[in-house]
């Protein structure tokens, strides 16, 4: 599943949806909350209308300035929402016109700190008003101008409320990244095709969401003792009931997987899912993918060059695989005996239990219909819990590779494990 569900106009809207609590029997349930970017982009009559009143949202709460609503507009009026203008930051500052010297990271952190400190009464109605909006099995949305800091910041709240694991809440914090080239793109086309001086307007590094926990922590005790202490609310009530409402035991059953070898076209769907499973890497300090190092062209020449698979359930893409019939970069020049297993990745939190596995099986089948009796991939060095799961599906150790360079940057050092197919 994409988070970010498609709108014209919209380009971070999302399902905080299909989020595990940490013993991976509950979910929070999908279509109930979601975060955006500013809902005055949206137009009546249009079809970005339509789709988000297909939604059945009925609450809107709006954390901009009164003066960015004046300016930017709001979403239009309609019987079927209840709107609510909660201005959670009350120093206001210019992102775009931030110098390049300045660190994402502990800069944002400390406004986040500042916007939980000034904006106690805003944030405290935010809470109450989705809290509501649960037992009433209303869905919510809440948004800011990005969709980045003041909304990931109540999401942040919410998550934590809920019983979501830190990891997860940073992760769902990063997720803008996956929207900042084209918020980047509307920021430009209002400023007259300007650039912001500061390279880290609309960004969202792991480390912002990571200090600021980490902060709120050390002068709280925890996200309850915050909200008992400076909101003024039981947070054990305020928990119990987010959690009796939005909270729904995961799936026990799943559609069939199935594949499908990729086209062209299904280009920009695996830079999504590459980039959102390195997010998912980094939010858990797994330093191994990066956002953006795999473009369209990397996947459209590998489809040429061998295979690309796509794995489906039911209707949604679950997963991806490469499948490449030489590798020297890893492994020197060989015989053509083997298939190499490249970027296998699933869609974080939703794909079925099971389907990496599934797909590993599904790609060795490939390579043994080729006539080939080895399957061959490798991960990085320093990825031991990687590693450990490919050796659970049967792969060993064969060797090292100290300095493997795919092109794109510095060599790596990488551990190469093989295994024996049956024919």
């Amino acid at each position: 599943m994409d988070r970010h569900i498609p709108f014209d106009a919209l380009h971070n809207f999302r399902d905080l949806g299909d989020y595990p609590t940490p013993d991976g029997t509950h979910r929070v349930r999908p279509g109930r909350l979601y975060r955006s970017d500013s809902l005055g982009k949206l137009t009546e009559g249009t079809r970005d209308w339509d789709r988000f009143l297909s939604l059945g949202i009925g609450t809107v709460i709006d954390l901009r300035y009164p003066w960015e609503i004046e300016r930017s507009g709001r979403v239009p009026e309609h019987p079927s929402l209840t709107y609510h203008n909660l201005s959670i930051e009350h120093r206001p500052y210019d992102q775009a016109a931030l110098t390049a010297d300045i660190d994402p990271g502990p800069y944002l952190a400390e406004r986040f700190m500042e916007v939980a400190q000034d904006g106690v009464k805003e944030i405290r109605a935010a809470l109450e008003t989705i809290a509501e909006s649960a037992r009433s099995d209303t869905p919510v949305v809440f948004h800011c101008a990005s969709g980045k800091d003041r909304t990931g910041e109540i999401a942040a709240l919410v998550l934590a409320l809920l019983g979501i694991d830190e990891e997860t809440i940073v992760e769902d914090f990063t997720l803008t990244e996956l929207a900042t080239e084209a918020l980047l793109a509307n920021w430009r086309t209002r400023n007259n095709g300007a650039t912001p001086t500061w390279p880290g307007w609309g960004r969202a590094p792991a480390a912002v969401m990571r200090l600021f926990l980490t902060a709120l922590k050390e002068r709280h005790g925890s996200v309850e003792a915050y909200v008992a202490q400076s909101l003024g609310l039981d947070a054990e009530a305020l928990s119990a009931t987010l959690r009796e409402a939005l909270l729904e035991p995961r799936p026990t059953t799943h559609p069939p997987l199935t594949f499908r070898k990729a086209t062209e076209a299904d280009a920009p769907a695996l830079v999504r899912l590459r980039d959102s499973a390195a997010l998912w890497q980094l939010a858990r300090g797994i330093d191994q993918w990066k956002p953006g190092e795999k473009n369209e062209a990397h996947f459209v020449h590998r489809m040429k060059e061998g295979e690309v698979w796509l794995t489906y359930a039911g209707e949604t893409l679950t997963g991806a695989w490469e499948l490449w019939w030489t590798d020297e970069a890893a492994w020197g020049p060989r015989p053509d005996d083997a298939g190499y297993i490249h970027r296998l990745m699933t869609t974080p939190h939703t794909a079925p239990p099971g389907t990496g596995r599934a797909m590993l099986a599904e790609a060795e089948s490939r390579i043994t219909a080729a006539g080939r009796p080895y399957a061959r991939l490798d991960c990085l060095s320093t990825n031991p819990r990687l590693r450990a799961y490919y050796e659970s599906a049967g792969y060993r150790v064969v060797g090292e590779q100290p300095a493997k360079t795919d092109g794109g940057g510095s060599p790596y050092a990488v551990t190469l494990l093989e295994k024996r197919l049956s024919p």
